[in-house]
């Protein structure tokens, strides 16, 4: 096997990897808990946060008084326009490894190209069924007084706490810890 043909095959595999890493990393949990503050009373801010998650599709599906909990629920969808991309990729990158496989292996003739038929749709469908999943948004209310600042942790998908900062942080004086800006590279 020639020089070029190795480091071709390598090439091709390292973009599978990548393939792969990238459906996984889709369907990855990034729930995250962040605690907030707001100098408004806790019912103002309860309010605004049932109102506003309410508008974007979460359901109140429970809570735990004594404990000063609210559960919501919302079903996240997948995007199908990036699984008909992520389909492509697939498809190209397994052609790809298909035409290494011929020049590597010629009396195989044709047939590994036919490898696209099954890396497009397969990588599509994993990342399809994986990404579609139900989320919880959990607010938990920490004060005790009524009449005082509101203090609560809240438990959620991080870019759904990211939206929740950035929609609702002047409306409702909701100050955190910046932590969800920060990004650990």
């Amino acid at each position: 096997m020639s020089y070029s043909l190795n480091s071709t095959l390598l090439l091709t595999i390292l973009l599978a990897i990548g393939l792969f890493f990238f459906l996984r990393a889709s369907s990855k949990d990034r729930t995250t808990i962040v605690e907030i503050s707001s100098s408004q009373q806790p019912i103002k801010v309860l309010n605004g946060l049932c109102e506003w998650l309410n508008l974007r599709g979460w359901k109140q599906t429970g809570g735990d008084f004594e404990q000063r909990i609210l559960i919501f629920k919302g079903q996240v969808v997948s995007s199908k326009f990036l699984a008909i991309f992520l389909g492509f990729l697939g498809g190209f990158g397994s052609c790809a490894l298909g035409l290494v496989i011929i020049q590597i292996y010629p009396e195989l003739g044709w047939w590994p190209i036919l490898l696209g038929l099954i890396g497009g749709p397969l990588s599509g469908i994993v990342y399809f069924k994986k990404s579609a999943r139900e989320e919880k948004f959990e607010l938990r209310l920490i004060n005790d007084n009524e009449n005082d600042a509101t203090f609560m942790r809240l438990r959620a998908h991080r870019d759904e706490l990211i939206s929740l900062e950035n929609e609702l942080g002047e409306k409702l004086q909701l100050k955190s810890d910046g932590s969800l800006f920060k990004t650990p590279i």
